[in-house]
């Protein structure tokens, strides 16, 4: 009896030092928001936006508003300084998308992504100077071979996976960051794209790939399997460590959401003067194969 009344005298100190806390969520300024990329082969691409705030309405026309217009974005690769051009790409009635890319009336000084050369990033805009590096490493890594074999604990026996064998280079610093295509669909990167090698420095080793994922449309994890009859075209990019670095936090970031236990995060971009984003190099190799019916 002593122990519940205890007890209860407890619970009612507990209660009575309740407080409710307020949060005064500060209204925060735009921010300018990269996402610039150059692989090996191809032309520089980068897109521009502003920041949203974190409870904004968000639908097509307020995402196709976030575009920023008229900014001065020069690239250069140490030998050659190029000023891309602002094109628009249109998605439906009253709806584009906005990226800066090669100036096709200036290809003096044009030029694609190369194997081990380092790239430096320049944007100016509303009066403010942004300023990124990025390398596209030397291609060290690659899939020695890829094989299907059928899904396990699965009825279909039409889903399959993706099994590759890889030697990873000895040495530390060797990052990655994959993709999957299926058919004639998109390059979509996997729900954790980007590793290391601090566990498998030097080994040869085999692993499961899991399909590249669309964030706008996840599927069940049930479903998250190739099919008998795909064409799978297996992308992997050798990346610096600045790039392994942003899309690793990037991804617990956005695995984080909705989740109240998750650690405290923050997504660790390489653009100066207090801009988000990034601007990463892809030294990238294709494999395919092709699961028969």
């Amino acid at each position: 009896m002593k122990k519940i009344v205890g007890g209860l005298i407890w619970v009612l100190l507990l209660s009575a030092c309740e407080k409710n806390i307020n949060f005064d969520l500060k209204q925060a300024g735009d921010v300018l928001v990269v996402d610039a990329v150059i692989e090996n082969g191809l032309p520089p691409q980068v897109v521009l936006t502003h920041s949203l705030q974190y409870f904004s309405n968000i639908n097509p026309q307020i995402i196709a508003g976030t575009f920023i217009h008229d900014a001065e974005v020069t690239i250069s690769n140490g030998v050659l300084t190029h000023k891309l051009k602002e094109y628009t790409v249109p998605v439906t009635a009253g709806i584009n998308l906005y990226y800066y890319g090669i100036d096709s009336s200036s290809l003096s000084t044009a030029f694609t992504g190369t194997f081990n050369t380092h790239y430096t990033l320049k944007i100016v805009s509303a009066g403010k100077e942004y300023n990124a590096a990025t390398t596209i490493p030397t291609l060290a890594k690659r899939p020695d071979s890829l094989w299907w074999k059928t899904a396990p604990f699965q009825e279909d026996t039409t889903r399959v996976v993706l099994m590759i064998k890889a030697t990873d280079p000895p040495g530390l610093g060797n990052y990655v960051r994959y993709f999957t295509r299926k058919n004639s669909g998109q390059f979509l990167p996997g729900d954790n794209s980007v590793f290391d090698d601090q566990v498998i420095d030097g080994t040869t080793y085999q692993l499961q790939v899991m399909p590249g994922i669309d964030r706008n449309d996840k599927v069940p994890l049930k479903d998250n399997f190739f099919n008998r009859g795909d064409t799978i075209t297996f992308k992997l990019c050798n990346i610096d460590r600045a790039t392994y670095s942003f899309w690793n936090t990037w991804e617990f970031a956005y695995q984080s959401i909705g989740n109240p236990f998750a650690q405290p995060n923050k997504v660790l971009g390489n653009i100066s003067n207090g801009a988000l984003g990034a601007f990463y190099g892809y030294a990238a190799a294709y494999d395919t194969l092709v699961v028969p019916r």
